[in-house]
């Protein structure tokens, strides 16, 4: 149905049999979050074996004592392995790639990076494709970076904006990047946006891609998706210092005690170890190795993947079939994205409407990650976007889930385009 095509009338008439249908909805009593993208406790129970191997005199004695800063060698290889990249290139950390990520940015604003002055003497910018992460935008608001807003084009950022702002403004130091299956839109960047982001000229000696690679090996299909690798490119181009990369096993084994690493050059692992080394005497190697030991290699990691799929998937598809069913390819108060690995659905309502969605959806007993959060400052001009989680959530809840936003969007949408028209 192409609702902006209804009278006033229609669309007055068609308004009550929406609220009418909310109102049922909500006075059913649900209460389900589909707000964040945490795995669900049978994701959990796939790990559970690493809990009791290995025994502890298969342990390296030296996982018991102090040092190896960098990280188990076998962690640092099997990471590695996964992204692309050599171990010396490799750091191994604690279980949150998202700390690393803080920590990269502390030492830039307060150090800084070859050479280069602190970023926290001067005022600085990032830019931040859009929508993204809210996690991203929130580190960067809290050490008080101005963010840039770059939409996403299906295949990575605009990069013809990209490049005119770092060529001419030396102020705008680094890039926020999810480059497979992107939170929340699900794309991939082309090789051709990842090629661009490591060769393109830039104003700023120390400008850094925080290339946040956290759905590397999370697939939603039998046929992986393919990420250029970005270190690739920047080794030919001679700008390897420009890559931060980070990764984990959050949602591999288990997200409160995973295994989290950054892939950068030699030089800026060198860089980052003369800081680190007072912050910390040695991040959990005994996690660390327990967690090679489970994993092994990158083709069992595709197998656990493979379990982790048969749970989640469903979940996906359960979603976006019903959107289809209910809103079909020519409606045009909302649009979604069929992701092809990751976390998230990304639905786009109406123009105006998204915040109101979200409120529907709350009193009605459904929680959604808050309208806006996909975009820096939490401010979406166009209130529009929403950001669907569906892993956490118990399958069985799901159908009440989609039955509630389903209802508030179309509560909320004939509202709006009934009192635009004349």
């Amino acid at each position: 149905m192409k609702y902006a095509e209804l009278t006033k009338e229609q669309l007055e008439a068609l308004h009550e049999t929406h609220l009418k249908e909310y109102e049922e909805v909500a006075a059913k009593g649900y209460k389900v979050d589909i707000a964040r993208g945490k795995p669900c406790f049978e994701q959990a129970q796939i790990a559970f074996g690493m809990l009791e191997e290995p025994r502890p005199e298969e342990f390296p004695k030296s996982v018991f004592n102090y040092g190896g800063l960098e990280g188990v060698p076998e962690m640092r290889k099997l990471f590695a392995e996964i992204l692309g990249l050599d171990p010396s290139e490799v750091f191994v950390g604690g279980n949150s790639s998202l700390n690393l990520m803080y920590d990269t940015i502390q030492r830039g604003m307060q150090f800084g990076f070859g050479g280069c002055e602190p970023w926290g003497k001067s005022k600085i910018k990032f830019i931040c494709p859009v929508p993204g992460y809210d996690r991203h935008f929130a580190i960067t608001e809290h050490f008080g970076i101005e963010m840039i807003n770059v939409p996403l084009t299906g295949e990575g950022p605009n990069m013809d904006l990209v490049e005119n702002y770092v060529a001419s403004d030396p102020s705008i130091k680094g890039i926020w990047c999810v480059p497979k299956y992107s939170n929340p839109t699900g794309e991939i960047y082309s090789d051709r946006v990842v090629e661009r982001l490591a060769t393109m000229p830039v104003a700023a000696k120390d400008f850094r891609i925080f290339w946040d690679n956290a759905y590397c090996v999370h697939e939603l299909t039998d046929t992986p998706g393919k990420l250029a690798n970005i270190m690739t490119y920047a080794k030919k181009a001679g700008t390897q210092d420009r890559v931060f990369e980070f990764s984990s096993t959050s949602k591999i084994t288990f997200a409160g005690g995973g295994v989290a690493c950054m892939g950068m050059s030699e030089a800026n692992l060198k860089e980052a170890l003369s800081h680190i080394t007072f912050q910390t005497i040695g991040y959990d190697k005994i996690n660390q190795y327990r967690h090679f030991v489970y994993l092994k290699s990158p083709e069992h990691i595709a197998e656990i993947m493979d379990k982790q799929r048969a749970i989640i998937a469903p979940k996906f598809r359960a979603i976006v079939d019903a959107l289809e069913r209910s809103f079909g390819d020519d409606c045009d108060i909302a649009k979604w994205t069929d992701p092809k690995g990751g976390y998230f659905i990304s639905l786009d309502v109406l123009d105006g409407c998204a915040r109101e969605v979200a409120k529907l959806c709350k009193a009605a007993g459904l929680t959604l990650t808050g309208a806006g959060a996909t975009y820096p400052y939490g401010r979406d001009d166009a209130d529009r976007n929403l950001r669907i989680a569906p892993t956490f959530t118990n399958a069985d809840d799901l159908p009440a889930a989609i039955e509630i936003l389903i209802a508030s969007v179309k509560l909320a949408c004939t509202a709006k385009l009934a009192e635009e028209k004349k």
